[in-house]
């Protein structure tokens, strides 16, 4: 399939995928987000061994695409929870993906785009990437990044990203265990291969087996908790702190919040 907002490269059994709207550092639109799934897809059905998820120009991904921002706010309750689904379907996908996955991250990692990052199987930063889970300063809730974050750093932690909202540099997300390796620029995408090299040494079967047994402790939970995200983070765009949130976020000025 020809892609119009990523690329994606087969090359020794290794597949990359390469979102590629660096005008907008790759931002996520419902097109790129549609078209991701389909690359999953296509990366599956494969002889590739690895997947490597990157991205182009100087962002790894800015979050939500601000004309879809801009779509949020007067959408019903059940399009709120299909949007909500979609979202939980590419990180849920990506999650539960039967071949390793590598996320090479080029630059910034913003809301959703530290939960594609952090959602790979090994997640290789350069030292200028930034993260965040910055939905609460928009009047969202991180609802869904959520539910397997406090997974992978525990509560402690987890409360303090979620709801400070804070942007945290490469360094301290290594030492939260949510960044394997800090790589300079330049070497990024030769190590992200280096490594790839590595698990395709491997046992394949061995590498699914083992990776579904992993994901399979805490699958239960994991669909409980998502479930009750989706309702979550559809319920919040029916409050006025969202709507709020959105305009003064689009208007580059700071919300007045009502707390309703």
């Amino acid at each position: 399939m020809k892609f119009q907002t990523l690329e994606l490269a087969h090359d020794a059994r290794i597949a990359t995928i390469t979102l590629n709207r660096p005008e907008k550092r790759n931002a996520l639109s419902f097109q790129l987000l549609e078209e991701t799934l389909t690359a999953f897809d296509e990366v599956e059905r494969s002889d590739a061994l690895v997947l490597i998820l990157t991205g182009s120009g100087k962002a790894f991904c800015a979050g939500l695409d601000l004309d879809e921002l801009k779509t949020l706010i007067g959408k019903s309750h059940a399009e709120n929870i299909e949007d909500s689904r979609r979202m939980v379907r590419i990180f849920r996908r990506l999650y539960d993906f039967p071949k390793p996955t590598i996320a090479a991250v080029n630059g910034a990692a913003i809301a959703g785009g530290t939960g594609l990052a952090t959602m790979c199987d090994f997640t290789l930063a350069v030292p200028e990437a930034k993260f965040g889970y910055t939905e609460v300063r928009i009047g969202f809730v991180p609802a869904i990044v959520s539910s397997i974050l406090i997974w992978q750093v525990g509560h402690k932690i987890a409360r303090d990203l979620l709801l400070s909202g804070r942007i945290f540099d490469a360094v301290e997300a290594h030492r939260f265990g949510l960044v394997n390796e800090i790589v300079p620029a330049e070497h990024l995408m030769t190590r992200a291969r280096e490594l790839a090299g590595q698990l395709i040494e491997n046992s394949p079967s061995s590498v699914r087996a083992t990776k579904r047994l992993v994901n399979s402790f805490i699958s239960s939970q994991l669909d409980q908790q998502i479930a009750q995200a989706v309702e979550d983070n559809a319920r919040i765009r029916s409050t006025d702190d969202f709507r709020e949130g959105i305009a003064a976020f689009l208007e580059k000025r700071k919300p007045r919040w009502s707390g309703r």
